[in-house]
C-alpha cells in the first residue's frame, strides 16, 4: 500500500472512529487555496477540523508528533479558509489530531490552537 492509499485508509478508520464518539461528519478532503484539511466534523454546535496521521510504528516518532507548528499553520490557513467559503466563521471552530500507529487510534480534541492572523 502507498502512502496515499495509507493516507485515504487512514483517515476512513478516523471518520468511523469520530462517528461512533457522536461527531457528525461534514467533508473529507476538502481542497482550498492554501492546502487541505484531511476531515471537517461537527461535534455540538462546533466546526472540528481534522488533521489525520498514520504511521505503521513509532520508530521515527509517534504520527502525533509529525503534526509539527508549520504543518498546524498550513491546516489552519486551509481550514480558515474552507470555514470562509461554507459560511461558518460565526460558529466556534476546533483543531483536533488523530493519530493512528499500526491498530491504536488516538484522538486529541483540542490539539493545536491557531494565533495569529491567517489569511
Amino acid at each position: 500500500m502507498n502512502k496515499k492509499e495509507q493516507g485515504q485508509e487512514g483517515e476512513g478508520h478516523a471518520r468511523s472512529f469520530l462517528e461512533k464518539a457522536g461527531y457528525r461528519f461534514l467533508a473529507a478532503n476538502t481542497q482550498t487555496r492554501y492546502g487541505e484539511v484531511d476531515l471537517v466534523m461537527e461535534k455540538g454546535t462546533t466546526v472540528v477540523f481534522v488533521e489525520v496521521r498514520v504511521r505503521g510504528s513509532n520508530s521515527y516518532g509517534s504520527p502525533a508528533e509529525t503534526v509539527t507548528k508549520a504543518k498546524q499553520k498550513k491546516v489552519a490557513k486551509a481550514a480558515i479558509a474552507y470555514a470562509k467559503e461554507q459560511g461558518l466563521t460565526k460558529r466556534p471552530l476546533r483543531f483536533d489530531v488523530v493519530a493512528i500507529e499500526g491498530n491504536k487510534i488516538n484522538h486529541i480534541p483540542n490539539a493545536f490552537v491557531p494565533t495569529g492572523y491567517y489569511l
